[in-house]
């Protein structure tokens, strides 16, 4: 038998630039992905960052009509409390995979690195806590702009993933970047 993956999206929705285009690419990869999610068993979930705390927008589900229903409202604006969006990643992932051990996780995290928040210290403690699970992970940097910082690049090593720059940020390059992390 089977058995399915546990793609969840982490994505910075704060004020930075480009938010709104981010969050209507990463819905329409949700949708895509949750389109052929029920013959191979996968559960796709939906984590922003923003303002001052991370919210768990779509639970990890299969189902694309409850996707739809909890992406009408995509927020964005404020801060970047990155740290927060990591730590309610974690919870997400162990809760999930305490009740279904079998399924593969994947952490996909899109973010330009920027850290506006308090927490932003532990960022390290909390990416390398995060690598040490059982669990592939995707960094896509939404980084835009002449100069660079590469903190995405750096975050990607902490957690042990694959990192790529995504120049434009669009819904088939982020299905195509997870399809190839799941194999």
């Amino acid at each position: 038998m089977r058995t399915g993956n546990l793609i969840l999206f982490v994505v910075d929705a704060s004020g930075s630039m480009g938010a709104r285009k981010r969050m209507i690419a990463v819905k329409g990869a949700m949708l895509s992905l949750l389109l052929d999610a029920y013959q191979k068993r996968d559960r796709v979930g939906l984590i922003t960052f923003r303002g001052q705390n991370a919210q768990l927008l779509v639970p990890p589900t299969n189902s694309v009509e409850l996707a739809e229903r909890q992406l009408r409202q995509l927020p964005t604006g404020g801060r970047t409390p990155l740290p927060a969006g990591l730590q309610l990643a974690d919870q997400v992932l162990t809760n999930h995979l305490k009740r279904d051990s079998a399924l593969t996780p994947l952490l996909v995290l899109i973010t330009d690195g920027r850290v506006t928040s308090s927490l932003s210290g532990h960022l390290q403690q909390i990416a390398t806590g995060l690598a040490q699970k059982k669990m592939a992970a995707l960094v896509l940097d939404s980084e835009q702009g002449f100069v660079r910082l590469g903190l995405a690049r750096q975050l990607a090593q902490w957690l042990g993933a694959h990192y790529l720059l995504l120049d434009e940020l669009q819904t088939e390059s982020i299905v195509r970047q997870v399809r190839l992390s799941l194999g």
